[in-house]
C-alpha cells in the first residue's frame, strides 16, 4: 500500500501530543519490528548545527505503543502533506506504511510513519547515557528545548497509561523532571 492510500497515521512522539492535523478517531496503537528511541540528531526542530538535540525515531526490533489517528479520506491529501513538510525536513526519516494493531480493537490497519534512516548523518546510534544526556541537555531550536521535548513526551506516554523505561531512565536526570507527570 502507498501512504496516499493510507488514512491512519501512527505516531509515537510529539505528532501524540501535538497532531496540529484534523482526524477523526485516535486511540493506541502497537507497530512490531520497531520501538521508540531518541535515535536522530536534531538540527532543526531541538537543536542546531552547533549545537544539536535528539528527538524520537521509530528504529529496528521490539515493538512500540503510540497514537493511531484515523483521517478522513477526504483531507488525507493535505493531512498528508502537513506531515511530510513537518517530519521530513531532512532525510533522517523514512516514510513507511506499515501495520498496527488497534489495541483496544484487537484489528490491524495500514498505517503511515516514520523510521529512522540508518544511513543519514543525523542517524545516533544507541549511546551511554552520559553521553545522550549532554546532548539532550544542550539541544534547543525552532520548537523549543530538547528537554521540553522529552518532558513532555513522557508526560503524554504516563498520561495513556504507556511506560518507556529508556525515556523514563533519561528525565531521571533532568531539571525539571518531575514537570513530567501529566495533570
Amino acid at each position: 500500500m502507498k501512504p496516499e492510500d493510507c488514512h491512519h497515521i501512527f505516531a509515537y512522539g510529539s505528532l501524540m501530543w501535538r497532531p496540529d492535523f484534523e482526524y477523526v478517531n485516535s486511540e493506541l496503537g502497537k507497530i512490531v519490528g520497531y520501538h521508540r528511541r531518541l535515535s536522530i540528531i536534531s538540527h532543526h526542530y531541538r537543536g542546531t548545527p552547533e549545537k544539536p538535540g535528539l528527538v524520537l525515531g521509530l528504529d529496528i526490533g521490539g515493538s512500540c505503543v503510540g497514537v493511531l489517528f484515523e483521517v478522513e479520506p477526504v483531507k488525507w491529501p493535505d493531512v498528508l502533506a502537513y506531515i511530510r513538510k513537518r517530519e521530513l525536513v531532512s532525510e533522517a526519516y523514512r516514510e513507511v506504511v506499515k501495520s498496527v494493531q488497534q489495541v483496544d480493537q484487537l484489528k490491524t490497519v495500514q498505517a503511515v510513519t516514520y523510521v529512522v534512516n540508518h544511513d543519514h548523518t543525523q542517524f545516533f546510534a544507541p549511546q551511554p547515557i552520559a553521553k545522550t544526556l549532554s546532548i539532550v541537555k544542550q539541544g534547543h531550536g525552532l520548537a523549543g528545548s530538547c528537554v521540553d521535548y522529552i518532558l513532555n513526551t513522557v508526560a503524554h506516554l504516563r498520561g495513556l497509561g504507556i511506560h518507556e523505561a529508556e525515556l523514563e531512565d533519561i528525565i531521571a536526570h533532568l531539571p525539571n523532571s518531575s514537570s513530567a507527570n501529566p495533570s
